[in-house]
């Protein structure tokens, strides 16, 4: 009796590579946002101060939403939390009376190192079985199917389905 295809033979290596990187990417980003979420923070919440912190300058709602990646519905549900809680402040652009820019508080501030401190110590859990040489050859990897990806949708003229 002739044994049953794997799936890797019934699919091929790239389809269970990427479902593969898929499902990892999905149960570390739950795995940390429980982690985040045992202190008050979330995944969404973190990169969202993460980005404020790390622009140096107040950002425009659009601006934020693009550089975290998200809907900027989304992006704006966020970003009233944050406000609600005192960890984000909306000041009137000076030239601009449409739109509003975001800056983080002092508390935002606090509340985003306390958060990262949480994130990475989650992190080094997910990743604490990876040596070093392991790490640099997963970013490596990640960054060129990444760049893959940004080329072909360039090429695409940056349309998604």
């Amino acid at each position: 009796m002739a044994e049953e295809p794997t799936a890797r033979q019934r699919f091929g290596s790239s389809d269970v590579l990427i479902d593969e990187l898929f499902a990892t990417t999905q149960r570390l980003r739950t795995f940390v946002d429980g982690r985040l979420r045992e202190h008050g923070a979330s995944v969404a919440r973190l990169r969202t101060l993460r980005v404020l912190a790390l622009a140096g300058e107040p950002l425009r709602m659009r601006d934020l939403a693009e550089y975290v990646g998200n809907a900027a519905r989304t992006t704006t549900t966020i970003v009233d939390s944050l406000e609600r809680d005192g960890l984000v402040e909306r000041v009137r652009h000076p030239t601009d009376r449409r739109a509003f820019l975001l800056t983080l508080t002092a508390e935002g501030a606090r509340c985003h190192r306390e958060a990262e401190e949480y994130d990475r110590a989650a992190l080094a859990v997910a990743t604490g079985t990876l040596s070093d040489t392991e790490r640099e050859q997963l970013r490596t990897l990640l960054g060129r199917i990444r760049a893959a990806v940004d080329v072909d949708a360039d090429s695409a003229g940056g349309e998604e389905d």
